[in-house]
């Protein structure tokens, strides 16, 4: 089916919205990537060195090392999440259907929630109209939405996929019966940057509701404390 227009100034809009701070982004990686590689490929060669060393000192200077290590692997990844986050807006859209999509995700995904100690119990609406989306972007959201609920529920639960169609929209609830969340924290869970782990870089939900932007689609979550957490997530049927 042919785009509408309103659709195609809408999409055009995002993609001037973002491919500057995408260049930016870019420019940043490099000028941070290339010295980061060099201190870690150092740091390696200096485990290597304190390592054939024989002095009593050696253990205490190899764990400083190794905090140093991890302080840059650190960097590495709120780069990577930075830059994933700064390149979405442009879209590689394709017609399909959503319950195909998910079903794929979950065999991929179903190994480490089994690991996790997981269930998970799809539901899918037979007579799901398709959609236009980005295959691998979606992937991403529901890779993210799902190592949110992975960590929600540190001791093991269930995950609920269930699409249906309305008013012309096709939706996704991921459903989990975890921890939950208070209202001050979902207030700001999509907003860049934000976090309450430790060492989190903030950008894994604000980049999901970037990418559903981007598809003019919609994102929502409804969650108390102590009853688990609900997304929705919507795309308009092509």
């Amino acid at each position: 089916m042919k785009e509408s227009p309103l659709s195609t100034r809408e999409r055009e809009k995002f993609e001037a919205q973002y491919s500057e701070i995408a260049t930016l982004a870019g420019g940043l990686a490099h000028e941070i990537k290339n010295p980061l590689s060099t201190m870690s490929l150092n740091l390696e060669l200096l485990t290597e060195d304190l390592d054939s060393l024989d002095v009593p000192a050696k253990h205490r200077m190899l764990k400083k090392v190794e905090s140093v290590q991890q302080e840059c692997k650190h960097l590495q990844e709120i780069l990577d999440a930075f830059l994933q986050f700064a390149r979405v807006g442009k879209l590689a859209l394709s017609k399909a259907n959503l319950n195909d999509l998910v079903s794929d995700f979950i065999d991929f995904f179903r190994p480490q929630a089994r690991e996790a100690n997981i269930e998970i119990s799809p539901h899918f609406d037979a007579d799901l109209p398709t959609i236009q989306v980005d295959k691998s972007l979606l992937r991403q959201v529901l890779m993210n939405l799902a190592l949110n609920v992975v960590q929600a529920m540190p001791d093991g639960g269930l995950i609920e996929l269930q699409t249906y169609h309305k008013d012309g929209m096709v939706y996704l609830d991921m459903i989990d019966n975890g921890k939950g969340i208070d209202e001050n924290v979902k207030a700001r869970m999509f907003d860049a940057f934000f976090s309450t782990k430790s060492g989190g870089s903030g950008l894994g939900l604000p980049t999901v509701k970037k990418i559903i932007d981007t598809h003019q689609g919609t994102i929502e979550c409804e969650s108390e404390p102590g009853r688990g957490t609900r997304f929705t997530i919507a795309f308009p049927v092509c």
